[in-house]
């Protein structure tokens, strides 16, 4: 195992496609939206909109893959709620939703965004990360989409 895409639980039948480089010295994995949605324009108090993807990714025990705005999201009026998704190796196949990950988007224009499925609404950047010395992390992962703070096994 090193590093890909499989469609997650529930979308087996939906025709969702697998994230491509569409060149050869692109960092990003183009991901379409799993189906059609509405963002609302942003107003005081409102929350993000998932997004599905109708994936699910994996890879190595020391990496993590990034979830990024496309360079086009923003003058679209795409604002990812919390600038970038960091997704840890140990979400994938979690027993909360089998590792399918969502982007999360404000809109930030003066009209309701429609999003169509296939829509490419973000990429995937695969990447290493290091650990300090003495490292001592021992938890399990026990859930899904932000279980980090809440259910974390220590």
């Amino acid at each position: 195992m090193a590093r890909g895409f499989e469609i997650a639980k529930g979308y087996e039948d939906k025709d969702i496609h697998i994230p491509v480089r569409k060149t050869a010295h692109a960092a990003g994995y183009d991901v379409e939206a799993a189906e059609d949605i509405i963002i609302p324009k942003f107003t005081r108090g409102i929350k993000p909109t998932l997004i599905p993807t109708g994936l699910k990714a994996y890879c190595e025990d020391d990496e993590f893959f990034m979830l990024v705005n496309r360079s086009s999201g923003p003058k679209k009026g795409f604002l990812m709620a919390n600038s970038i998704g960091i997704v840890d190796s140990d979400y994938y196949g979690n027993e909360s939703n089998d590792g399918h990950f969502y982007f999360s988007y404000f809109n930030c224009s003066d009209h309701d965004i429609e999003v169509k499925k296939g829509d490419v609404i973000g990429q995937v950047i695969f990447q290493k990360y290091l650990t300090v010395d003495n490292d001592q992390a021992t938890g399990v992962r026990t859930g899904g989409f932000g279980s980090t703070d809440k259910s974390i096994t220590l």
